[in-house]
């Protein structure tokens, strides 16, 4: 089976844990302290503070933003929920704003039909390792004084107009978890250039604590550990490499299967660096009875499949009981029900990609 995912963890990580073990200091302390300054240098940000997941990296950027009850925040609905979950924690109101169908990120066109007085924020998430566009996205947040969050959480290194992602936001949130372009096991990081944002988001990951027994706000224990850090600086000096090699599987990937009609490669902007943290397909009828019955024939056949995302959020349970319009972003509702993702990752290996083509061209939908 070729996965759909697989973490890279060799001796060098194991070594970085082992001496952390070793000395004794595993909760959160200089280790976190040097990966945070590490991950600003490579993404070019000011600041950075080390978190336990991407979630709460989440929970804290709105936070940091005083985002409340009786607001309303602008985000997509075809995602990972976390994006649109951390803005209920806050008590305010999830809008979502449909995709653009070619790159599958939140279409600023929709983000400007959603604002009203009571909107404070847009989430743009950059899926799959592509950037939103952040130009567009910037004007509008600029022009209604609205702030603008990037959950990059799948978009590690990703570049708009040769600018790395994070530096376009208020503030940006990553996450480590296993799956993604980077690991620390769980953890994520909260990054931004302003000053009074940082502060405030410092002080929420750890307990609204000033110095040491002097809370001044409401915080909670969102820090990282020595150990997920440890892991997370060894995992840094790699991803460049790793990244490259995605980049290169895509580009193989997207050379085949541009010759099969009814598979749609991915789009990918010119103005960006897609980092690809997954391949995703669209398959339209003409080539398949159905995405999942293809999605079983690969499977079944050893190439391991995803399917991000099977529901959009607002279709989701939980958001129909909010009373949310199943019916909205049809874009998204469109999309779900056509994308499936191939391996991608820098374990492909070149006679990995031939398997997966040839494995395609035997198939009769």
């Amino acid at each position: 089976m070729i996965p759909i995912a697989k973490p890279i963890l060799g001796n060098e990580e194991i070594s970085a844990v082992t001496d952390v073990l070793k000395s004794g200091m595993i909760a959160h302390g200089k280790e976190v302290e040097l990966f945070e300054r590490e991950f600003c240098e490579y993404h070019n940000v000011k600041y950075g503070f080390a978190v336990s997941n991407g979630t709460t990296a989440l929970d804290i950027a709105l936070k940091s933003l005083k985002v409340n009850s009786g607001d309303e925040v602008i985000t997509t609905p075809f995602t990972f929920i976390a994006s649109s979950n951390c803005i209920l924690y806050q008590g305010a109101k999830t809008v979502f704003a449909d995709i653009d169908e070619k790159t599958f990120n939140i279409d600023p066109n929709e983000v400007l039909e959603n604002i009203n007085s009571k909107t404070k924020a847009i989430i743009a998430v950059h899926l799959y390792g592509q950037p939103a566009d952040m130009k567009a996205l910037r004007e509008i947040a600029d022009d209604h004084k609205l702030f603008l969050i990037e959950d990059a959480a799948q978009a590690h290194g990703a570049e708009f107009e040769g600018k790395k992602i994070g530096n376009f936001g208020d503030i940006t949130t990553f996450s480590f978890y296993p799956t993604k372009n980077m690991t620390t096991s769980e953890g994520g990081m909260v990054v931004t250039n302003n000053p009074e944002i940082a502060k405030i988001s410092d002080l929420i990951r750890n307990h609204g604590q000033s110095e040491k027994y002097l809370h001044t706000i409401l915080g909670y224990n969102f820090r990282m550990t020595n150990i997920s850090a440890a892991i997370g600086r060894v995992q840094l000096k790699k991803v460049e490499e790793w990244t490259e090699k995605r980049i290169k599987n895509a580009n193989e990937l997207s050379k085949q299967l541009s010759k099969f009609d009814g598979l749609s490669i991915p789009y990918v902007d010119k103005r960006v660096r897609h980092v690809f943290h997954q391949y995703v397909l669209r398959v339209e009828d003409d080539f398949s009875r159905s995405r999942d019955e293809f999605s079983k024939y690969l499977n079944e056949n050893g190439v391991g499949t995803g399917i991000h995302y099977p529901i959009p959020v607002h279709n989701q349970p939980i958001y129909q009981k909010l009373g949310y319009n199943k019916d909205e972003c049809p874009n998204s509702i469109e999309a779900s029900k056509k994308v499936l993702s191939l391996p991608v990752h820098p374990s492909v290996s070149p006679e990995n990609i031939s398997y997966i083509i040839q494995t395609i061209k035997n198939y009769q939908g």
